[in-house]
């Protein structure tokens, strides 16, 4: 069960493409003379103002210049991270646990995505969308035996391969309640660069409900900020998706100044983490709604708040059903898969917060919370989870677009849960053969430095304490390198 540490051919070429960026990066910043804090044509002032407080040209964040006007609109990514840690203690290990042999891994993703408004109003705006993406790579210990796993970019199904497929289609529809605008930042999802103040906002195709649910301005891109699985989502939040991510519905959301409401309908895998998702919305399917207010918890300072919930109706098993059938001597160790249920349900909460503490520091949280009762079923296999953490703008040493920052996130399940794995079960991503129980907790760390336009690079480093929820293993310490571009 020992992963031969070799890089496959698609990340070997990922990692030529991240050579020639530093390289490209590298011989920009020399042929570029660093700018002079104090140019010669100004006076140097005796009591200079901070960084903080120094008005900062807006510099460009894509290697090619993009207008917001357009109605139009094809951009592309590509991100590149490479993982590896050394051995670690282990003096057991099962079906599903994460490798304890050192190893090192490499992901990429790459996204085109494209857009188009079929006409020029605002009130009453029409995005037609479509994007194309393909993953290479695979993660450290195949993405098995850490709940809140190192690097979010990776496909817990490496055998799907690397050829593009739509990531999303989509049909955006807002409808302006009043004639009154206000201007908004384009992105794939929603290109208009001004929206009507209150609105509704229909959404209906292909999609990954992170684009749109719990949503947080300091921890939620894998891209430019964490990679750890449960610290850019809510662990405890059984997203209806498939093993890629992705999952089929319709959306309705309402807008206002201060206040948003969003409320969707979507698709259920057929099977626990499977690639397929189950057509039938009357047998399966899954509820999400949130509560979002944008306003700070402090004075005169920007945050935040929201709050979760989700009901997923699919064909799960429960663990106490699998845990009693094992013990009244069903087979060589429970098996939740016998004992699952066509329209059983799983629900669950969770509240989220982001709040500027300067102009630079911004602080941010996250609690999330599941019945635990039933199997986990698409995303992870956590039933409570509980995170904080912060980054910082480098405006101080003259790089604004430049972060560190830093958090911690504890996950946790319930007794049935735990009972289950202990006796030997195995869920989609967990199994030791055994547990020793303990909360699964994460620090992650990282730096992620503005090299030139639409590139960035990252340092990054996670601690895992009880990998697995498993007392007996680890601690586990991994180490990421991380190129993006923004084209």
């Amino acid at each position: 069960m020992f992963c031969k540490r070799h890089i496959p051919a698609t990340p070997r070429i990922a990692l030529a493409a991240l050579c020639l960026a530093l390289a490209c990066s590298t011989l920009h910043a020399q042929q570029t003379p660093s700018p002079d804090p104090h140019p010669p044509d100004q006076p140097v002032s005796t009591n200079p103002a901070s960084p903080e407080t120094t008005p900062q040209e807006t510099p460009l964040l894509t290697v090619f210049p993009h207008t917001s006007s357009t109605r139009w609109w094809i951009t592309g990514q590509a991100n590149i991270i490479f993982q590896g840690m050394p051995g670690f203690h282990s003096p057991y290990q099962g079906t599903n646990s994460f490798h304890n042999a050192s190893e090192y891994k490499t992901s990429m993703v790459g996204t085109l995505f494209t857009a188009v408004r079929p006409t020029a109003s605002i009130r009453y705006s029409t995005d037609l969308i479509f994007d194309l993406e393909s993953t290479g790579g695979r993660g450290l210990g195949q993405a098995l035996g850490i709940a809140g796993f190192t690097n979010l970019d990776v496909v817990r199904n490496p055998n799907l391969g690397s050829i593009p497929y739509p990531a999303r289609y989509q049909i955006h529809q807002v409808i302006g309640l009043t004639a009154e605008t206000t201007d908004q930042q384009p992105t794939p999802n929603a290109i208009a660069d001004k929206v009507p103040v209150r609105r509704v906002e229909l959404r209906g195709g292909k999609m990954t409900l992170p684009d749109f649910f719990d949503l947080n301005a300091v921890g939620t891109d894998s891209h430019l900020q964490f990679m750890n699985w449960t610290i850019d989502n809510n662990g405890a939040w059984d997203y209806a998706a498939d093993t890629r991510g992705y999952t089929v519905g319709a959306m309705a959301e309402y807008d206002d100044r201060a206040w948003s409401l969003r409320y969707g309908l979507f698709a259920m895998p057929v099977v626990a983490n499977g690639i397929d998702l189950d057509w039938a919305f009357s047998r399966a399917h899954g509820h999400n709604g949130e509560f979002e207010l944008r306003r700070g918890w402090l004075p005169n300072q920007k945050g935040t708040s929201r709050l979760l919930f989700f009901a997923n109706v699919a064909h799960m098993g429960t663990y106490r059903e699998a845990n009693d059938a094992f013990l009244a001597g069903e087979g060589t160790r429970p098996n939740i898969l016998l004992h699952e249920h066509q329209g059983a349900l799983k629900y669950g909460f969770g509240y989220n917060m982001d709040q500027h503490l300067s102009a630079n520091l911004r602080a941010f949280g996250r609690f999330g919370w599941n019945e635990g009762q039933h199997e986990s079923y698409a995303y992870t296999e956590v039933d409570q989870t509980v995170e904080a953490g912060a980054d910082y703008a480098g405006t101080r040493w003259y790089r604004p677009q430049d972060k560190v920052a830093i958090a911690v996130v504890s996950n946790a399940i319930k007794s049935d849960h735990q009972e289950y794995l202990k006796l030997g079960g195995l869920g989609f991503l967990l199994g030791d053969g055994k547990l020793n129980y303990g909360r699964e907790t994460i620090v992650e760390s990282y730096y992620t430095w503005h090299a030139w336009r639409g590139l960035f690079y990252a340092l990054d480093v996670q601690h895992i304490q009880n990998p697995g929820y498993n007392r007996d293993r680890g601690p586990v310490w991994v180490g990421s390198v991380r190129a993006h571009v923004d084209f």
